[in-house]
């Protein structure tokens, strides 16, 4: 047991350390974006590409929609660099920029939550080594989110597809932590109702 705790130690320090490496590259990329420099935008870009392309396709479920809103917010990036004054992580106000850019591009197309692109399959990003169980966990977990609302299906995804924890998420959504926990709350309890025998446990 005592062995069992020590490599769950040191599995968290080298994913800290991950984590804190990775925030240290994107800070000297933003800082060369200020810079103007083209080739350091390209790298975040594709370091986000697919991580804001599979949060937004959660929000908004439109192909077209999701690749603008994703270039509308890179594209403060690009511009607006000396924006971030490092109160939170980098990719918190990434995330951040995206929600405020998806729910803009919704009041503004008026676009309603049901569609066909709710019954979309999976990424087709995910880890092709990932067992069947996993995939169709994903697979009905995706169909049950898609009867949510558009801010449910954020906290949602954020929590489940991206590790964010409840206060992250509130700075990205830009609300108190309590609502984060209330949608997360009715969130699960609808999840549970439509995910099939023990596979609700997951949930």
């Amino acid at each position: 047991m005592e062995q069992t705790g020590q490599i769950q130690d040191r599995n968290g320090a080298m994913k800290v350390r991950r984590s804190y490496v990775r925030d240290e590259e994107e800070m000297l990329l933003l800082a060369r974006i200020g810079q103007r420099d083209r080739e350091a935008f390209e790298q975040l870009y594709r370091l986000y590409h697919s991580r804001l392309t599979r949060f937004l396709m959660n929000l908004v479920r439109r192909p077209p929609m999701v690749e603008e809103v994703l270039n509308d917010t890179l594209m403060v990036v690009w511009e607006k660099p000396n924006s971030f004054n490092g109160d939170s992580k980098f990719s918190t106000w990434v995330f951040a920029i995206a929600y405020r850019k998806a729910m803009k591009a919704l009041r503004r197309q008026d676009v309603p939550m049901e569609d066909e692109e709710a019954k979309r399959r999976p990424s087709e990003e995910a880890d092709p080594e990932q067992s069947f169980a996993q995939s169709r966990v994903h697979g009905l977990l995706i169909k049950a989110m898609s009867e949510l609302s558009s801010d449910h299906r954020a906290v949602v995804d954020l929590t489940y597809f991206h590790e964010l924890g409840y206060r992250e998420i509130a700075e990205i959504l830009n609300c108190p932590v309590d609502t984060v926990k209330t949608r997360m709350f009715h969130a699960r309890r609808h999840l549970r109702k439509r995910m099939e025998g023990e596979l609700a446990d997951w949930i």
